[in-house]
C-alpha cells in the first residue's frame, strides 16, 4: 500500500492538489465486461463538490467527471480505469498571505517538517478537495457491490448540540443527508449561526451497511472493522469512530451487550453487525466524529518558518461545518473497502 493508493484487489490511488489544473484517480483491478453508469457516478460527485450545498464553501466547482481509460463501447475491459475532473473555480490568491505561516488545525506545519516544502493554495494534497478523487472510485465501487446486493447509506445525525433522535432513512433529501427532517432544519439553522460568527462547528456521521455476507473480514489483524477504520480515519476531516454501541458498551454489562441468537437469528445488533473481526450478515453500523473545519476567520495564534509568534485571520471560502458534503466521502471509503474484501474472498465473477 503506498502514500497515495489504497487496496490490493481494488486499488485505488488518487492524485492532484486543492488548487492544481485536475485532480484524479486510477483505478487497478476493475472486473472486466461491467456497464458503469456514468450518469450515477456523475449524481455522486454532485454531492461532494463545492457549491452545490447551500451550508458549504462558496467555492463553485462543476466537478465535471471524465473516463479517460478502461472501457471499451461502455463495458470495463479489466484494464486500469483513469478518471479525471479538471477545477475551474481557483482563487488561490488568497493563499498568498500563507507562505510564511503556518494554519493553525491544519496539516500545515507537518507536511513542512515532513516534506521540507507546501503547496500553500488550499492545503494541496491534504485539503480536502483530494477527496473528490475519493468519491470517483467509491462512486464505481457502490455500482459494482450493489450488482452483489450490498448497499451503503450514511447521514448527518450530529451537529454540535442538534442530535437526530429518528431514524428515517427514506427521507434523507435535505441539506445534511438526516435521517430525521426536524433535525436537519435545527441543523442547517445552527451552521448558519456559526457561520455568521466566523467559526465553524463539527458533528457525527452513520454509517449502514446492509446485504455483507457473513464472513467478511479476518480474526486477528485484517478485522473489518480495523480495516473500515482505516478507511474512514483515512479521511482528513474524521478523528474518531465507533461500531455498534461503541463507547457506550464500557458502562454496559454482558448480558446487555452480548448479541443473542436464536434459529430465528440474532435478537439484537449491540456489535454493530461485526463479531470477532468478521462480517455477522447483520447490518453493519458506525458512527464518525467530523471535526470542526480548521479555517475560520477569527484571529488564532501560530508561528511564521522562522518560529516566531504571530496573529492569523484566515479568509477565503470555507466550509463552517464538513458534514453535509463529508457524508459521500464516508460512503466512498466503505464501499471501496468493501469491494476490495469481496474480490480477496470471492473472486470478481
Amino acid at each position: 500500500m503506498g502514500h497515495n493508493s489504497f487496496g490490493t484487489a481494488y486499488t485505488v490511488t488518487t492524485f492532484g492538489e486543492s488548487h492544481g489544473p485536475a485532480l484524479g484517480v486510477i483505478i487497478d483491478g476493475v472486473e472486466p465486461g461491467f456497464k458503469i453508469d456514468e450518469e450515477a457516478l456523475q449524481a455522486e460527485m454532485n454531492r461532494r463538490r463545492p457549491g452545490a450545498n447551500p451550508t458549504g464553501t462558496k467555492r463553485n466547482e462543476i466537478d465535471q467527471l471524465s473516463i479517460l481509460s478502461g472501457t471499451y463501447e461502455g463495458l470495463t475491459t479489466g484494464t486500469p480505469i483513469a478518471m479525471i475532473l479538471y477545477s475551474t473555480n481557483q482563487r488561490s490568491a488568497d493563499y498568498s498571505h500563507l507562505e510564511q505561516v503556518f494554519r493553525p488545525g491544519h496539516a500545515d506545519w507537518t507536511f513542512f517538517k515532513k516534506y521540507g516544502v507546501r503547496d500553500i493554495r488550499g492545503g494541496g494534497r491534504s485539503s480536502g478537495r483530494e477527496t473528490s478523487a475519493r468519491v470517483a472510485a467509491g462512486a464505481l465501487a457502490k455500482q459494482l457491490l450493489a450488482k452483489r446486493g450490498i448497499t451503503i447509506q450514511a447521514g448527518t445525525v450530529q451537529v454540535g448540540s442538534v442530535i437526530a433522535e429518528k431514524r428515517n432513512w427514506d427521507e434523507t433529501d435535505n441539506p445534511m443527508t438526516c435521517p430525521d427532517k426536524e433535525a436537519s432544519e435545527k441543523m442547517v439553522a445552527l451552521i448558519e449561526q456559526v457561520r455568521s460568527e466566523n467559526d465553524s462547528i463539527g458533528g457525527i456521521i452513520e454509517c449502514r451497511i446492509n446485504g455483507v455476507p457473513a464472513g467478511i473480514g479476518e480474526p486477528v489483524f485484517g478485522k473489518l472493522e480495523a480495516l473500515l477504520s482505516h478507511a474512514v480515519m483515512s479521511i482528513g476531516a474524521v478523528k474518531g469512530i465507533q461500531f455498534g454501541d461503541g463507547f457506550a458498551c464500557a458502562s454496559m454489562r454482558g448480558s446487555q451487550f452480548n448479541d443473542q441468537r436464536t434459529s430465528d437469528g440474532f435478537l439484537s445488533n449491540h456489535a454493530g453487525g461485526i463479531l470477532g473481526g468478521i462480517s455477522s450478515g447483520q447490518e453493519i453500523l458506525f458512527q464518525a466524529a467530523i471535526k470542526p473545519t480548521a479555517s475560520i476567520s477569527r484571529p488564532q495564534q501560530t508561528v511564521t518558518k522562522q518560529n516566531e509568534t504571530t496573529s492569523l485571520t484566515i479568509e477565503g471560502r470555507h466550509d463552517p461545518c464538513i458534514c453535509s458534503r463529508a457524508v459521500v466521502v464516508v460512503e466512498s471509503m466503505v464501499a471501496i473497502t468493501l469491494l476490495d474484501l469481496y474480490y480477496t474472498a470471492f473472486g470478481k465473477a
